[in-house]
């Protein structure tokens, strides 16, 4: 049961016992008798309905419905990843987790706040991005990393504002996480001379974190090059590692600073099962975060291989290039199906497009299916050669934003 589905109210507000009481005494939910063994379950309510409670096993999300944002959000989500604890894989080492995580907007004052310290100083919101990275604990090998970045950004025509340390605190991790654990920075992006809108940032972000990559893991082996770009957005910002649910909050500091504000935040405990659990895997990811398997993995690997050199979109011009690979091998499935989620979306799809192109519904026997949404599926899986396997997603950049080949 997803954790947020029982939350009826900001949790910062949740009701003490003896308001609980009064409450179920006012009839919002069902009193425990004596003897009555029956878990309490609370009766439909605002968003929640029990017959959902199946949903987002392991996943919570708690946003503010007029974008205020706040950071009792982030608060709050932390809690609800404490809730969701049990979800959460343990190894022989009691204090070492499968991964745990938060997505959250980007924070504007609190950077603003560390800039300042720093010594440097942010321009406006949203005209900036924040690379949140893992990085090697090798002083020469990150200094290298370092001017890679500086050369790609400075050839993007943006400008490297600066680097930051992140601050945090292992001391609540397990004996056998610690010497597995990176290096953490960030590096904060301005648009340069470049007018780009919000979209179009986002973008070039994106293309310039995919060049950044193929750069270093050809200098070095990926799986040994201890280099991971968490997220480089201009939007929004991931917290994550190998991590229990009560270890994020106090592993990242700043994640309870009071000017760590967000209007929205998503959190995830993850269970591995195909994997074997790295920082890297821990969710969320820059575009979902998922539980669950998707069993046609080595096929849609293939497929979106085989399709890189027909793959066109007028969103990436000359440069899609610089996108290969979109999947790395030795990742997760949800790992490879964020890289092609990312893709579809930043090369032109709107989201909820992407989405049902990679996750179609069963609609070739839908009687109930109206006619309009069927022809959709019907075409976009008539674009994969006639073949009709789910997730098969490299054709998809062969079509322009509104589906038309």
């Amino acid at each position: 049961m997803s954790a947020i589905t029982s939350v009826h109210r900001p949790i910062s507000q949740a009701p003490s016992r003896s308001d609980a009481s009064d409450h179920d005494a006012c009839g919002g939910g069902r009193v425990m008798e004596r003897g009555d063994i029956r878990p309490v379950v609370p009766a439909p309510q605002g968003l929640y309905d029990p017959a959902l409670d199946k949903d987002s096993c392991g996943v919570g999300f708690i946003a503010d419905i007029k974008g205020r944002r706040s950071h009792a959000i982030v608060a709050d989500a932390l809690t609800i990843l404490l809730n969701l604890e049990h979800r959460g894989a343990v190894g022989a080492d009691p204090r070492a987790g499968d991964g745990a995580g938060i997505l959250v907007q980007l924070p504007h004052r609190f950077f603003a706040k560390k800039a300042t310290e720093l010594g440097f100083t942010l321009p406006a919101a949203g005209d900036y991005a924040v690379g949140v990275l893992f990085m090697p604990r090798e002083d020469s090998w990150r200094g290298e990393i370092q001017a890679v970045f500086a050369e790609e950004i400075a050839r993007e025509g943006m400008r490297l504002v600066g680097w930051r340390d992140v601050p945090n605190d292992n001391s609540c991790l397990g004996q056998s996480v610690k010497p597995t654990e990176p290096f953490h920075q960030q590096v904060f992006i301005g648009k340069g001379d470049r007018n780009l809108d919000a979209d179009e940032f986002e973008r070039r972000l994106y293309i310039l974190r995919k060049t950044i990559s193929g750069r270093l893991y050809k200098m070095r082996e990926r799986r040994y090059a201890g280099y991971y770009p968490v997220s480089i957005s201009s939007r929004t910002l991931i917290y994550k590692g190998m991590f229990l649910a009560d270890q994020l909050g106090r592993y990242y500091p700043d994640l309870r600073d009071p000017d760590f504000e967000s209007a929205l935040a998503l959190v995830h405990q993850r269970f591995s099962t195909n994997t074997f659990p790295t920082w890297s895997l821990a969710h969320p990811y820059r575009m979902i975060a998922h539980n669950g398997e998707i069993n046609t993995l080595r096929g849609n690997l293939n497929w979106m291989a085989a399709r890189q050199s027909s793959a066109r979109s007028p969103f990436y011009g000359d440069d899609i290039h610089r996108l290969w690979p979109i999947s790395y091998e030795g990742q997760s499935d949800t790992a490879c199906f964020d890289n092609a989620l990312e893709f579809l979306v930043q090369g032109g799809y709107p989201l909820a497009h992407a989405v049902m192109m990679m996750i179609p519904e069963a609609w070739a026997a839908n009687s109930l299916m109206d006619d309009e949404r069927r022809a959709f599926y019907e075409y976009n899986a008539a674009l994969d050669s006639g073949r009709r396997h789910r997730h098969k997603v490299a054709p998809a950049a062969r079509q322009d934003a509104a589906g038309r080949p």
